[in-house]
């Protein structure tokens, strides 16, 4: 008994003496998931480690009546996290590389990035259009979306359609769309309706040549970038295109590298959970070079081909509005 209970003790003040890892998160039901998500994965890595989760609003999460390109602040869904961390509130926190501003504050690193998810948009129809596509939605029906890349994009593809700001969260917005009668579509990342379980709401996916995805950390909320990539016998394909507010004026271009990365992981594995680091292991190092310097050398040939007038544009326009 005395040999059970001292083992028992011995273990019980092991545990409280475990190391806690504190993860800063935005409290919205799909940035909870996003953080358990890694937080499950990083237990799994350490398990001599605890975490606690701890979930705040930011700027973002509380302006729900403009739209993001018009509130003029930076860092709109990270800057309460950002002092979090520099206050040593946290030890680190979990993001969607969107939200992060493009340079980020002194001192702070992206320390790991997850696999990506799907990185296409997707279209969720009011009750009454299911069964429609953006095409087939009557003429003048109004879509929601809170993004500059998504609206110019398909303004330019469906000038039948109207464009109107929507904010708020995934629950929010769904919400808007079924109930105010204002919306006839809204959308959405398919990423965001697959974590929160909502793919049966999901009536079309946009596919590149309708609305190409976002890059991912560069560009901002009042710039409209968009890139699409392909891998193909050891060819990466970049496409990146910027366009107009209205979609009236834009540009695209293509270029390739080769890129020298075994076969198995050149869509990368459907069901390896492991989160890389900004070295990602299973990649050689020439080949990350090599993307790298090709996503360097399509930014310049669209700025030299006049793609920053177009944003230039753009960011007046935003700014004027």
């Amino acid at each position: 008994m005395s040999g059970n209970g001292d083992a028992a003790a011995t273990a019980e003040e092991n545990s409280s003496k475990m190391r806690v890892i504190r993860v800063g998160t935005r409290k919205s039901q799909l940035a909870r998931i996003q953080t358990d998500s890694v937080v499950a994965t990083l237990k799994a890595l350490y398990p001599g480690l605890q975490f606690e989760i701890i979930a705040m609003s930011t700027t973002g999460d509380k302006i729900l009546d403009t739209a993001l390109s018009k509130i003029g602040e930076k860092s709109l869904f990270t800057k309460e996290l950002e002092h979090a961390l520099e206050r040593n509130e946290v030890d680190l926190v979990v993001h969607s590389l969107k939200d992060l501003p493009t340079v980020l504050p002194p001192g702070f690193t992206i320390g790991a990035i997850c696999k990506r998810e799907s990185p296409y948009d997707a279209v969720v129809f009011h009750p009454k259009f299911v069964g429609k596509t953006l095409e087939t939605l009557p003429e003048k029906s109004v879509v929601g979306t809170s993004s500059l890349r998504r609206a110019a994009q398909l303004q330019r593809k469906f000038p039948h359609l109207e464009f109107k700001s929507i904010r708020g969260n995934l629950n929010t917005r769904l919400r808007k769309l079924d109930e105010l009668q204002e919306f006839s579509a809204i959308i959405l990342a398919a990423a965001g309706l697959q974590r929160m379980g909502w793919q049966n709401r999901v009536g079309q996916i946009l596919h590149p040549e309708e609305c190409m995805y976002a890059v991912g950390q560069e560009g901002g909320c009042s710039v409209p970038v968009a890139v699409h990539t392909a891998m193909k016998d050891g060819q990466l394909y970049l496409t990146g295109g910027v366009w107009s507010l209205n979609g009236a004026d834009s540009m695209q271009e293509t270029m390739q590298a080769t890129i020298h990365v075994p076969a198995q992981h050149e869509d990368g594995p459907e069901d390896d959970p492991q989160l890389v680091g900004i070295t990602a292991r299973n990649i050689p190092r020439r080949a990350q070079l090599a993307a790298e310097s090709l996503g360097i050398s399509l930014a310049t040939l669209l700025l030299n081909k006049g793609a920053k007038n177009i944003l230039d544009v753009a960011r007046q326009l935003n700014d004027a509005h």
